[in-house]
This record gives C-alpha cells, sequence and structure tokens, in this order.
C-alpha cells in the first residue's frame, strides 16, 4: 500500500526533532502567544514566512522562480553567439 500526501494549497509537511536553548524556547513561546498561535509548530512556520520574505534572495522565493517558468514558457528571445559582443561589453 502506497501513502501519499494530501496537498491542499501547500507543500507536505515535515517533521523534525531540534534543539533549542531557553532562549530560542522563550522566543518561539513570546511568537506563540502574541500571534495566537495555537502550538509551536505554527509559531516557528510564522518566523520562517517572515523571514523568507525579508531575508532570502529573490532568486529562492517561489513567486520569482514562477515568474522565471511563466517568462521562458511565454517568452521571446534572441539568440546570440557572444553576449559581450552583442552587448558592448568587450
Amino acid at each position: 500500500m502506497v501513502l501519499l500526501p494530501i496537498i491542499r494549497g501547500y507543500a507536505s509537511m515535515v517533521k523534525n526533532v531540534i534543539d533549542l536553548d531557553e532562549r530560542e524556547n522563550r522566543v518561539i513561546n513570546i511568537v506563540k502567544a502574541k500571534y495566537g498561535c495555537k502550538d509551536k509548530s505554527q509559531a516557528l512556520s510564522l518566523i520562517i514566512k517572515r523571514y523568507e520574505e525579508s531575508e532570502l534572495e529573490p532568486q529562492l522565493r517561489p513567486e520569482f522562480i514562477k515568474e522565471i517558468e511563466e517568462t521562458v514558457k511565454n517568452g521571446k528571445f534572441v539568440k546570440v553567439k557572444d553576449f559581450g559582443e552583442e552587448f558592448g561589453l568587450k
């Protein structure tokens, strides 16, 4: 029997065991209380989403990947032999 994850608009869930010091645990509890998360997993998801929005390079964001895929699919391209020569960079 093969079990497949049910995907409802988000990636399948992965379980992790992590070691946190007391301060890190306190921060997660503060986020949990401040934003009304039902558990620490929700608080960590919120922290990770905020980090992703503010810190990750745009080329790693899913929206950017989708935009590039659409451009490749629908865009108009011109082939050049030497990019530097074609655009006056040499």
